[in-house]
């Protein structure tokens, strides 16, 4: 972006707009590049012409909380300029960010020389960042409380189950000593399989409440368990009227494999919520692309629904489920973040719904 065409230069007049450029100091960050530190005496204004810069505040040892962003088109640093206070918080880039920087005291002297609707056109500026950072930091507030509710829920939950679960698994293994046919023995390790999922899945919505994803990795053959995933949910799969198709090569991955199945299900049940029981086809495909593995699951479904699209990772954000919580796809992202992975996805509303995530070789 040029600089001249930056709204900050466009308040003022020709002449004061050419010397401001004059001034300023044009600059290129890589990303995680420091631009200031909280605290800092105030030096210069800066205004965004590529990139993005994000603004954290220090709450505790090791800890920083985000508060707002600044993109291409807009300025920030205002608040030290005009009233020569340590800098609130610590501004870094978090793109390949270019920022023009206007010395404090030129600027100033040029501020004073200036008519007021150049000054209304700053505060106006002022006052929408305020009431864009307001809005954030409530939105985070109210997250954090939910966050605390649900981990307190799912404690209590676990500690209430974990007795009825153990009676459970304790007949399955009585009625499988009893009982060797084949039948039998299939249906008493369903359940203590499907206990011990249960129990896995309390832990992880607890892990996510407290922000934090503890991983057990081994290595594990993606065939096998792509073949443990069906036969855990078979019956789900015939109840529900879908077919289950996957396709994978022989090779092996070294991930959490509870965490990883936890995925699989959060997206596939997504799927077959959506199909209403009308039935449909989901299919998942692992392939190698380099150093990593593409795990791709797509579905025939009726789509995400554009309201939610943007924010489908994004925690509490469900759509026309009775009984969704909206935190399968945001346990997702952070079960294959913390495999270093990526997750994301394609849809299109009455064409279905394509889920795309790669893993590490």
């Amino acid at each position: 972006m040029d600089l001249k065409n930056h709204p900050f230069i466009t308040y003022f007049d020709t002449l004061q707009a050419e010397k401001l450029c004059q001034q300023a100091v044009v600059e290129n960050f890589s990303s995680e590049t420091i631009i200031f530190e909280e605290g800092e005496i105030p030096d210069y204004l800066y205004l965004v012409l590529e990139g993005q810069v994000e603004f954290s505040k220090h709450m505790g040892i090791g800890k920083n909380q985000i508060v707002a962003f600044a993109n291409i088109n807009e300025f920030f640093g205002e608040f030290g300029v005009l009233d020569g206070q340590p800098r609130s918080a610590k501004a870094t880039a978090t793109a390949g960010t270019t920022l023009a920087k206007i010395p404090c005291d030129q600027l100033m002297e040029i501020l004073h020389q200036t008519n007021g609707g150049v000054v209304l056109n700053i505060f106006r500026h002022i006052i929408q960042r305020l009431r864009g950072t307001t809005e954030q930091l409530v939105s985070q507030v109210v997250y954090k409380e939910k966050m605390v509710l649900i981990g307190e829920m799912i404690n209590t939950l676990i500690h209430d189950f974990k007795s009825p679960f153990t009676s459970i698994q304790l007949a399955s293994e009585m009625l499988k000593e009893q009982h060797l046919d084949a039948d039998t023995q299939e249906w008493c390790e369903l359940i203590q399989a499907q206990i011990t999922q249960m129990l896995s899945m309390a832990d992880e919505v607890l892990e996510f409440s407290r922000g934090n994803s503890t991983l057990y990795k081994t290595p594990i053959n993606v065939i096998d368990l792509l073949n443990r995933f069906h036969r855990l949910n078979r019956n789900y799969f015939q109840h529900t009227k879908v077919a289950f198709i996957f396709d994978a090569p022989d090779l092996t991955l070294s991930i959490d494999e509870t965490k990883i199945l936890r995925v699989l299900q959060n997206l596939v049940s997504n799927a077959v919520e959506a199909f209403n029981d009308q039935g449909g086809e989901i299919e998942i495909k692992v392939r190698a692309t380099g150093n990593r593995v593409q795990i791709k699951i797509a579905d025939n479904g009726p789509g995400i629904p554009q309201e939610i699209q943007k924010r489908l990772f994004e925690p509490f954000v469900t759509y026309g489920k009775s009984g969704g919580t909206g935190l399968g796809t945001a346990i997702s992202q952070s079960i294959i973040n913390a495999h270093g992975g990526e997750i994301s996805f394609q849809s299109k509303v009455g064409a279905g719904t394509t889920f795309y995530i790669y893993l590490p070789l």
